[in-house]
């Protein structure tokens, strides 16, 4: 019976969802090293470059802010790249960028998977993100064992520019969302009904979702701890009003302005729940 090697994997980007990936695969014993641009010496498999977790593992996950994040790993990386060596790009970016880098990619001889996802820290912590898949099927039969590690569900969407147009779009659902929301509670707050009569109306109406169950205790609180920062929301609202044929989309134009304004109130860091704060 022929023994079959387990894959090892790196994180390039220890971020709210990096940092939990990374404690998962440690836990499975699949984790081959860590690196941060702010150093995090305390974090599993530390290493002190992004080059020396390249070295040592089969598969290298990207997951950082935006487009030149990812650049900027990858121009360093790319010497350690070659057969036998995996770049799953989990960062939100552009089709365009995608298409950029999975040339950049494959010229070295290794093989490239956009990866994006959905679920912010508390479905990472619960392993229940869900992937968007954007690549070969051989190779995603080949990476299966591993992602489960840290998901529930694994969507096999199309090539890399399709992943990456469905995750911005699954994104201006959920902030469009999230700005209806905000406006609707601040509405019956003015008008003095309280909360408790408010989200229990809204739990039978067919407009409740899974934004309203994930942020309800947030709005309820006034916390704005960040599962999903506005900073990384406003910057996925760029990119998506920068797609072809997008950028005269009505309400991508008003949620992308009002995540802009929360980010300029001082708010870049917090969950974009914050949002709310603009209503006063």
């Amino acid at each position: 019976m022929v023994k079959q090697t387990i894959m090892k994997i790196g994180i390039l980007g220890l971020g709210i969802i990096g940092r939990i990936w990374a404690g998962h695969y440690q836990s499975a014993g699949v984790l081959a090293g860590t690196w941060n641009r702010t150093a995090q010496p305390e974090a599993p498999q530390w290493r002190e470059t992004p080059e020396a977790v390249a070295r040592a593992a089969d598969v290298v996950q990207i997951v950082v802010a935006d487009p030149p994040a990812v650049e900027s790993i990858l121009t360093r990386i790319r010497p350690e790249l070659g057969p036998g060596k995996v770049v799953v790009q989990s960062s939100t970016i552009d089709p365009a960028s995608s298409a950029k880098f999975k040339e950049l990619v494959t010229a070295t001889g290794a093989r490239y998977l956009e990866a994006p996802f959905t679920g912010s820290k508390p479905a990472a912590e619960a392993r229940q993100t869900v992937y968007y898949f954007g690549g070969d099927a051989g190779l995603i039969r080949e990476l299966e064992p591993l992602l489960s590690l840290v998901s529930a569900v694994r969507f096999h969407i199309g090539d890399h520019r399709q992943a990456c147009t469905l995750k911005l779009a699954m994104n201006l659902n959920i902030s469009a969302q999230m700005e209806a929301l905000c406006e609707a509670l601040t509405m019956v707050r003015r008008a003095g009904v309280n909360d408790d009569v408010f989200f229990e109306a809204l739990g039978k109406n067919v407009s409740y979702s899974g934004v309203t169950k994930l942020k309800e205790p947030k709005l309820r609180a006034g916390d704005y701890a960040p599962q999903f920062s506005v900073k990384h929301m406003a910057k996925d609202m760029r990119l998506a009003a920068g797609i072809d044929g997008c950028a005269d989309f009505p309400v991508l134009d008003v949620v992308r302005r009002r995540l802009a304004e929360t980010e300029r109130a001082g708010y870049a860091d917090e969950d974009f729940a914050a949002m709310m704060k603009l209503l006063g």
